[in-house]
């Protein structure tokens, strides 16, 4: 394990620089290239979230609400959680304006990609509907860049898998139910072990019953960890307001400061920030067209514009809060191991003694949500590399690396899923970049159509 994870990490050197110059500055370029205009209809992407422009006679599965909280559920989990945790201890609280930074630039590349997944949709071997990196790079760059799709779906094997969340929930559950103590007298067991295997059992369940499903498990559960864990943190706030601006400042003022920057200088901090906010929102990764490609609409713009939504709710503000909880309770100079202990000591500290009860609970919706969602990722992979039939096969696997997770040593959890998204970012953001001009057309006529009126 200790051989795989130094192999890993040589791998990672190398690679998150391609994904830092594609994910920042193919972000930046799209936002110029776009003038901004994305941004500028945020309103209007709520409307259409909400439901006001459905057409129920629209090809596609799900509705916009639906497609939107099944791409939040993947998002909105514990990479904001100990994801953040883990950017401040690796780099201290400057990391998070980085975290920010990329959010922002992410908005534009998931309107841009979501766009694609709907502009270039196709039929899988059971003649289903389908869209994401996959279909785009076939669709609209052509056979010739079929070994870039081919590319993505193999490093999506790897990916998609929920090792991150699984890994964590277990830390969090470990830390705070204690097995080996408070439980101890049922016998001598392997409780992490058999964690793993519970969790294999509950996101069978779900999983096996195909997208609608899942769909509406996480559009039923997203709100609400959503909403029960902005208000843990306004309690939090609103117990210690005067502490809320420093932290803020101090997020300011160490997002350039070299002596923060504990891995490899201003650059490394740069980098840590990126890898976090692609891990937390996934913007560039290509995972989001995948559900946004079944949304049952004509409109590629719409469902982009929806998409923007995505890293704003789940990086922006969910991250966010995260952040400030961990500085502001000065969890982040106590802490000493990566991951969800430093977010644990914040709550508890913060929370009566008991916030870290409270966030073992949330912990738990965000990460089955995460891993429901995240399966239909993995089977859309093996199917376009295979066939629809044997793409169902993923979820088997899918099923058995979540008791490995459990198990796993958090470093190469977090080593593995960072270079599998790396390599997905190539792929998906060399298509995007190249199919761009073909958004602004549409993107063009959508919003002439609005101006007068007719969207």
């Amino acid at each position: 394990m200790e051989a795989i994870n130094e192999f890993l990490a040589i791998l990672i050197s190398y690679t998150e620089w391609i994904m830092l110059f594609l994910v920042i500055g193919g972000g930046i370029f799209l936002a110029f290239y776009s003038r901004f205009k994305p941004y500028r209809y945020f309103r209007h992407a709520i409307g259409i979230t909400a439901g006001k422009y459905d057409d129920p006679n629209d090809p596609g599965e799900v509705s916009h609400l639906q497609a939107l909280s099944s791409a939040v559920a993947a998002t909105v989990g514990l990479g904001n959680i100990s994801g953040v945790a883990i950017a401040i201890y690796m780099g201290g609280p400057g990391v998070v304006f980085w975290i920010w930074v990329t959010a922002i630039i992410g908005m534009c590349i998931k309107f841009y990609s979501c766009s694609l997944a709907i502009m270039f949709r196709d039929t899988d071997s059971d003649g289903k509907l389908q869209g994401g990196p996959m279909y785009y790079i076939t669709q609209g760059m052509g056979n010739k860049a079929k070994p870039l799709a081919i590319f993505f779906c193999i490093a999506g094997l790897v990916g998609f898998l929920g090792v991150f969340t699984v890994n964590q929930f277990t830390q969090t559950f470990w830390n705070v139910v204690e097995p080996n103590e408070s439980i101890s007298n049922l016998g001598e067991f392997n409780w992490k072990l058999i964690i793993g295997i519970v969790l294999s059992i509950i996101t069978s369940f779900v999983i096996f019953g195909g997208l609608q499903k899942i769909a509406k498990v996480a559009t039923a559960i997203v709100p609400f960890m959503v909403l029960l864990y902005f208000l843990a943190v306004l309690i939090i706030m609103v117990m210690n307001p005067s502490d809320i601006l420093p932290s803020f400042q101090l997020i300011f003022s160490e997002a350039f400061n070299l002596k923060t920057a504990m891995a490899g200088g201003f650059w490394g901090l740069v980098i840590l920030g990126v890898r976090r906010a692609v891990f937390s929102n996934e913007a560039g990764l290509g995972s989001a067209p995948m559900y946004h490609g079944q949304s049952k609409t004509n409109e590629p713009i719409q469902e982009g514009l929806v998409s923007m939504l995505g890293p704003f709710i789940d990086t922006i503000i969910v991250c966010t809060l995260t952040a400030i909880v961990i500085i502001l309770s000065g969890a982040y100079l106590e802490a000493e191991n990566n991951g969800i202990l430093m977010t644990l000591i914040a709550f508890e500290k913060s929370l009566f003694g008991y916030g870290d009860v409270l966030l073992m609970f949330i912990v738990s919706a965000f990460a089955l949500s995460t891993l429901f969602t995240y399966s239909y990722y993995g089977t859309k992979c093996l199917s376009f590399l295979t066939n629809a039939k044997i793409g169902k096969v993923f979820n088997i696997y899918y099923v058995a690396t979540i008791t490995f997770a459990a198990v796993a040593s958090v470093d190469l959890v977090i080593n593995l899923i960072d270079l599998a998204y790396a390599l997905m970012c190539i792929p998906n953001m060399i298509a995007v970049l190249y199919l761009a001009p073909k958004v602004n057309q549409q993107m063009k006529i959508y919003f002439e159509k609005k101006e007068h009126g007719r969207a």
